[in-house]
């Protein structure tokens, strides 16, 4: 009979072979996959912005995106993707000289330009769409606040977030190769997934959809106005947002995000199950 689930020390030693295949993807499928992944996370984004945009309290709005946000991750982990936070993991072949470093930032910097592809072409198909428009352009201000609060993160909450963050998305991603089922990879990734929403921590590939989802918003005057009306927003403020200074928040997450990864989870779990103590 087949088993319902691998032990934690076969989830590493699983890991560690599908992350010498990632290392070893022609740049072509490693771009296309990398994009689908940015796509993915994007869809889980945008869903739980329209859910939660007209919710005053806070700790419902965030309940009910952690309910709805894992749908990304799902995707990724069932319909195939290279996303950059789960890729973070790789460092465990990398310890394990199964993949040069090399490799690894390969892997690290073509999946994260891709990622950035597939979101943006999401948020461009949204703001298209008229979704913004949504209870008289409140979704659009929406976009706005959430993205002006993102890019507005003091440089250590974001690395910190980030952390946090991504020690839950890996975290979920080795739960769900501990599932041997559908269903139990979809619950092994919906928990963890959710907590970090709730949680309110930063994710950088989540980010290339909200940032930029909020810099489209500000173009339009509508938007900007009604994000004034609705949350006191000034139109110097969306200036801002479509400056640069968006991105160096949007970097110190990224940094965090790799830090929870590969420190936090890959190199505990390395450590913890391969390595042999005396």
């Amino acid at each position: 009979m087949d088993k319902s689930f691998y032990t934690p020390l076969e989830v590493v030693n699983n890991s560690i072979d599908g992350q010498v295949t990632k290392a070893t993807l022609p740049l072509g499928k490693m771009m296309l996959l990398g994009i689908m992944a940015g796509a993915f996370i994007a869809f889980g984004g945008t869903a739980s912005n329209v859910a939660v945009h007209n919710i005053a309290n806070v700790g419902l709005a965030r309940t009910l995106a952690g309910a709805i946000f894992p749908v990304g991750l799902m995707l990724v982990v069932l319909v195939g993707g290279e996303l950059f936070t789960g890729n973070c993991l790789m460092i465990m072949a990398c310890i394990d000289k199964k993949i040069k470093t090399s490799q690894l930032i390969r892997n690290l910097v073509v999946v994260y330009i891709s990622n950035l592809i597939g979101a943006l072409i999401v948020d461009i198909l949204v703001f298209y769409s008229g979704q913004f428009q949504y209870t008289n352009g409140g979704l659009g201000a929406y976009t706005i606040k959430v993205a002006i609060a993102k890019a507005g993160i003091a440089p250590g909450t974001a690395i910190a977030s980030g952390i946090l963050c991504n020690i839950l998305v890996c975290l979920a991603i080795l739960m769900a190769a501990a599932a041997n089922d559908v269903t139990g990879k979809i619950l092994a990734i919906f928990f963890p997934i959710c907590a970090f929403v709730i949680s309110g921590f930063e994710h950088c590939v989540a980010n290339m959809y909200y940032i930029p989802a909020g810099m489209l918003a500000a173009t339009n005057p509508q938007y900007v106005a009604k994000a004034e009306e609705l949350y006191g927003i000034t139109a110097s403020q969306c200036s801002d947002l479509l400056s640069i200074g968006s991105v160096p928040s949007f970097l110190y997450v990224t940094i965090g995000n790799i830090l929870g990864g590969m420190v936090f989870v890959g190199v505990v779990c390395y450590l913890s199950q391969k390595k042999k103590w005396k």
